[in-house]
């Protein structure tokens, strides 16, 4: 699936970006006896989620050794408990990890940014630097990568 990407806003062309614009991707699932039609979840999830996901619902051994979960719970129920935020990574050491309601971003720099989805969708204001809104920050931190490889260069 493509989705959106910068045509101008926040100064942004294309989606080289951990913004909403750039990350955010629709996902559908049908499984035949799990699912049912018309079904929305509104949890952020990762594509690393869809192999653990499809490995449940074949019925094969449990992988232990994949960075992904299995959906299954909220194929199930869409709005079953979901505490576990999509993180996603452009580049070394730069990453974003959307939670239910904020995103915070970390760049190599080390500059941050938090938005709260719940009052600024867009993601014009940064609240990375609010005192009151550290423990939001402590929270999403612990889900960044522990390990930034440098990328992979084409040989060719």
């Amino acid at each position: 699936s493509d989705h959106g990407m910068h045509i101008g806003e926040k100064q942004q062309w294309e989606k080289f970006t951990l913004f909403e614009e750039s990350t955010r991707v629709p996902l559908i699932i049908v499984a035949p006896g799990v699912t049912t039609g018309g079904d929305v979840c509104d949890r952020p999830v990762n594509l690393l989620d869809v192999y653990p996901t499809l490995n449940e619902l074949c019925a094969l051994p449990e992988r232990k050794d994949l960075d992904g979960v299995s959906l299954v719970p909220l194929l199930k129920n869409p709005k079953a408990k979901w505490d576990r935020p999509a993180v996603t990574t452009w580049g070394r050491d730069n990453h974003a990890v959307r939670g239910q309601r904020y995103r915070y971003i970390r760049h190599p720099n080390g500059t941050e940014q938090l938005y709260d989805h719940q009052t600024d969708p867009n993601e014009f204001t940064n609240l990375a630097d609010r005192p009151e809104l550290a423990a939001v920050k402590t929270r999403l931190t612990q889900w960044l990568p522990k390990i930034n490889a440098a990328p992979v260069r084409n040989k060719k």
